[in-house]
């Protein structure tokens, strides 16, 4: 078929003036953070059973019949207990996970009885999987939730500066400080759409962040390699010019790998069942932050900062899309 592989329609030069347009997308992030951190506080997060503390039970079937996960996961979910969790685990008599044994997890609304609400839960799990046997109740208090929190947070903030410093060692100051501007702006606005779409904040979330770093840090280092290799090798280009440069030659690599990448999240977000969707929906919106930081918040962090080539510092303006052309 001509044409095809698809691949081949992307231009492979381009000429787009990314710098140009740095200021308006830099008001833009400036913004849009200011309303994601004021968003993460009120409303506030959609905290999950993780942070927020609940209940959990086991249910058993005799070995060689299975509970229907999705089902039960729908039964228990219809009576209004939040963030509701059904995982598989291995029969205590074999330990082995042949699909007759799950996790129940769920949240016990307050003013409610603990008691009732689990015996209206093991309720629901009978009328779509049929005899169950129960184990005891097991509840995780507010002081564990509050552990576990902060242990995500202190997660987020370690990864956070681990990538700091192997930009620092790799390249310059400028670009390890380019590198972590453009990781906290994509951090934030990834908690802001979790707090928009009120989506359950839990340790998956966390997970789907942590990826997120990692796949902002993964696009920031090739655009900062090129612009590295690229300012060696245009030493009397305007920073701007080289800036420019270096992101239109990683351009269609960049929309290659975050296509992709969405595509398979959103088959999985679409198929992968309520507990995945919140997470699919996260890194998806990470990847598309991701990309857009290396080039609106990363390069135009150097571009401010400056550079130095051959051991003078450049001359570039400090005023974005002010500074003339040659």
């Amino acid at each position: 078929m001509r044409g095809w592989p698809l691949i081949k329609l992307l231009p492979t030069k381009t000429d787009f003036k990314f710098v140009k347009f740095a200021r308006a997308f830099g008001i833009l992030s400036a913004v849009l953070c200011v309303a994601s951190i004021v968003g993460c506080f009120y409303p506030g997060l959609n905290m999950g059973i993780d942070f927020r503390g609940g209940a959990s039970i086991e249910a058993t079937k005799p070995a060689g019949q299975t509970i229907p996960l999705d089902s039960v996961r729908a039964a228990v979910s219809d009576l209004g207990l939040g963030d509701v969790q059904v995982q598989g685990i291995a029969r205590r008599d074999t330990n082995v996970i042949d699909g007759s044994s799950v996790i129940i997890s769920f949240q016990v609304p307050e003013g409610q009885d603990q008691t009732e609400v689990v015996r209206n839960v093991e309720a629901a799990i009978d009328r779509v999987a049929g005899e169950v046997t129960y184990s005891g109740v097991a509840v995780v208090g507010s002081k564990v939730s509050s552990e576990l929190f902060l242990s995500g947070m202190l997660a987020l903030g370690v990864a956070t500066l681990l990538m700091f410093v192997y930009i620092w060692f790799r390249f310059e100051p400028q670009f390890g400080f380019g590198a972590i501007v453009g990781l906290v702006h994509d951090v934030i606005l990834t908690f802001g759409l979790i707090a928009l779409m009120r989506l359950e904040f839990s340790l998956n979330m966390v997970a789907a962040i942590l990826t997120v770093i990692g796949y902002s840090m993964n696009d920031t280092v090739v655009v900062f390699d090129r612009l590295r290799e690229n300012l060696r090798k245009y030493k009397t280009m305007p920073l701007r010019d080289v800036i420019d440069l270096s992101i239109n030659e990683t351009l269609s690599r960049t929309i290659v790998t975050g296509v992709t990448a969405i595509m398979v999240l959103a088959v999985l977000a679409i198929f992968g069942g309520e507990s995945l969707f919140g997470f699919s929906i996260a890194l998806m919106f990470g990847i598309i932050v991701g990309t857009y930081s290396s080039i609106y918040v990363g390069a135009p962090v150097i571009l401010l900062w400056g550079v130095k080539r051959g051991g003078e510092e450049d001359p570039t303006p400090v005023k974005l899309g002010m500074a003339s052309r040659p």
